[in-house]
């Protein structure tokens, strides 16, 4: 069994800030680490591993930094890792990420299940995933907690707002992995050691995998961001110094002239 898993490297959340000025994020000195639901999928696809002895494959699209995230990923375990990464796919969005993701995975070939992280912090669109399986023209199953592989069908428990539901497809499918799913495991040591002085990053291009540049990144996107700013600040409450009683009448009040009520 084969299974690829697709991961980002995002910035640390914790650390980024928004320039007023122009909107955009400001990256500098910002560190940067894998999509913490793609470290879920990632786990996800090593335990069936230990389990089955799969071999998978860790696939990324982003800057040469990105290989960063795959040589964690290889030092978790991943067999296999593949950077994506060209200026032509620079500016993509979601779908036109998608659709270069499905075009390596093509490539890659003879794959059995593709996992995903839910979303990416970054972003939040939960987008890429269900694209890349539409993509492929493959059935997926979102928001999976846990699955199991019978025969040529995966079965997965999938979290809705009050409890799961149990679904069924036959492979190849794309699952995409909550952060309830597991907890993802740390690279060990020796793992480390391989990741950087054994094993190597796979790096394609948009011709690697038969992209029209003209069709990925930027270009090949139909939609685009049109404008990033930080929400004003919310006005300070105001407090009632009046009885009880007459603070619900205001209350009541101020909200039917609002319309609210």
């Amino acid at each position: 069994m084969k299974i690829i898993v697709t991961i980002k490297q995002v910035p640390d959340t914790n650390e980024v800030k928004l320039d007023r000025r122009t909107g955009t994020l400001i990256r500098e000195g910002v560190p940067s680490i894998i999509n913490p639901e793609d470290k879920n999928a990632l786990e996800a696809a090593l335990q069936h591993k230990e389990r089955s002895g799969a071999h998978v494959v860790a696939l990324s699209m982003g800057p040469p930094q990105a290989e960063d995230a795959l040589r964690e990923a290889l030092a978790m375990g991943v067999d296999e890792v593949i950077l994506l990464s060209d200026r032509a796919f620079a500016g993509a969005d979601t779908w036109s990420t998608a659709a270069t993701l499905g075009m390596a995975v093509q490539k890659i070939a003879d794959y059995d299940l593709i996992l995903a992280g839910r979303q990416a912090i970054d972003g939040d669109t939960a987008q890429v995933g269900p694209q890349l399986a539409e993509y492929l023209g493959i059935p997926q199953i979102t928001y999976v907690r846990e699955f199991f592989i019978a025969e040529d069908t995966v079965r997965a428990k999938r979290a809705i707002e009050d409890g799961y539901e149990e679904l069924e497809a036959p492979l190849p499918a794309l699952l995409t992995i909550t952060k309830d799913a597991n907890d993802a495991r740390y690279p060990s040591a020796g793992g480390i050691m391989r990741a950087y002085r054994q094993q190597d990053v796979t790096i394609w291009d948009h011709q690697a995998i038969g992209a029209d540049p003209e069709e990925v990144g930027l270009k090949g996107s139909p939609t685009q961001v049109k404008r990033s700013f930080t929400p004003p600040p919310k006005e300070p409450g105001e407090k009632l110094q009046v009885p009880p009683a007459e603070a619900a009448r205001d209350i009541v009040a101020r909200l039917k002239s609002s319309n609210i009520i």
